[in-house]
């Protein structure tokens, strides 16, 4: 007996869910999940199509991934691919990366109804948020920094606390975290937007596309903002991309900083870049946000989410790619990490239970060269821990505030 629904009853909620009917266009696909198969022409189910891809996975797999809150890794198109062996996406791969996320909702759906609801499934599979407390008080600002012109925008009062954001991303993660009374009664976050990010723009005559960042770039825009901004000896908190710069910083610039918290951090990982989030015949708009869905753990609030993926459908031509040149290319701290001093400048390290990316694994082996560097893996946490679950995160850095204050 199949764990999934029967292939009926899925294809007629697909049919009639409002999610992949918004999606209709101009666009034709097929593909085959276990023993059912979806064909679109032009944005709308149909049959008759021979799969140009299918999902390969046993029933035990199948199981892991359809529990109400799948285990880590084992919770996401992408998180499986990376780290299920048994996982597999058989036949056009170029075309299953082109459609992922329509893929993604006929899981969803799928998911939906062997848990035993009626559709419509809602538009996001996570829990609900509520009511949570806005950013009301986040003002902003343009600041020079070299050749560029930086984007600004900072939260509360108290000792500073800089904010680096993520890859392809921008300040904006940071609002529902400058929105906890507990941080800002203490602490005056900062968060600034890269060049080329958010609503800091490329330096005059840049070209389009050609961003790539590097370590050392990284570095220097970073120190020439906390000079530009008169930021005094700051605590700074990074995840991903931001993580690694953070274990850069602590070893070129300790007494720069009262504190560095680096989430989602490792001093090198191997095949991180992302190519199709440049080429030409792929939208990135879909395929960029989806792949960053993937990251994202299933217990954080889907409003949490929604802004993650929103926030990373709106990058740059070629900027998320750009940034991904210097965490999965430019950086490798293999001979330096553990050259860190911790007495000259506090070192934390917190990984997310579901980053499939930078597992909880690469961080510890990363933490374990470092010493007096204190490692904490976070459980119900993704990749972008200060976004995507900023109540549960809050509970995790709070301590470590209370600590450096102290």
């Amino acid at each position: 007996m199949s764990i999934w629904p029967s292939s009926a009853t899925w294809w007629e909620a697909c049919v009639a869910d409002p999610t992949l009917a918004a999606w209709r266009g101009p666009w034709s696909v097929a593909f085959k999940v276990a023993d059912a198969t979806f064909a679109f022409a032009d944005g709308q189910l149909h049959s008759g199509s021979t799969p140009q891809f299918a999902l390969i996975a046993p029933d035990a797999i199948w199981e892991e991934f359809l529990a109400p809150v799948p285990r880590r890794h084992h919770h996401s198109i992408f998180a499986m691919l990376a780290r299920v062996p048994d996982f597999a996406v058989r036949g056009d791969q170029f075309t299953f990366l082109q459609f992922s996320h329509v893929v993604r909702r006929v899981l969803e759906i799928g998911k939906w109804l062997a848990l035993g609801h009626n559709t419509p499934a809602p538009p996001s599979l996570h829990p609900p948020l509520g009511q949570p407390a806005t950013a009301s008080a986040v003002t902003g600002q343009y600041v020079p920094v070299g050749d560029h012109l930086i984007y600004c925008e900072q939260a509360g009062t108290g000792r500073d606390l800089l904010c680096l954001h993520t890859a392809g991303a921008d300040s904006r993660q940071f609002h529902r975290l400058m929105a906890d009374p507990r941080i800002g009664a203490h602490h005056r976050m900062v968060a600034f937007d890269l060049p080329w990010h958010g609503k800091s723009p490329p330096p005059p005559n840049a070209i389009p596309g050609s961003w790539r960042l590097n370590t050392d770039l990284y570095v220097d825009l970073i120190m020439g903002f906390i000079a530009a901004t008169g930021l005094r000896k700051p605590i700074v908190l990074g995840a991903s991309m931001s993580g690694e710069i953070c274990l850069e910083l602590a070893y070129r610039h300790p007494d720069a900083f009262t504190g560095i918290i680096a989430c989602e951090a490792s001093e090198q990982i191997e095949r991180r870049q992302t190519p199709f989030s440049a080429h030409p015949q792929i939208n990135v708009g879909y395929f960029v946000p989806e792949w960053i869905r993937g990251l994202i753990a299933p217990q954080s609030p889907a409003e949490c989410a929604a802004d993650i993926t929103w926030h990373y459908a709106q990058g740059g031509p070629a900027v998320f790619f750009g940034d991904i040149e210097f965490y999965a290319g430019d950086w490798d701290a293999r001979e330096r990490v553990g050259r860190i001093d911790t007495n000259r400048c506090k070192l934390f390290m917190l990984t997310g239970e579901y980053d499939y990316s930078c597992t909880v694994e690469h961080s510890a082996a990363t933490a374990a060269k470092i010493p007096g560097v204190l490692f904490q893996p976070m459980q119900g946490i993704g990749h972008f821990p200060f976004a995507e679950n900023p109540a549960l995160f809050a509970e995790y850095l709070l301590p470590i505030l209370t600590e450096l204050s102290a």
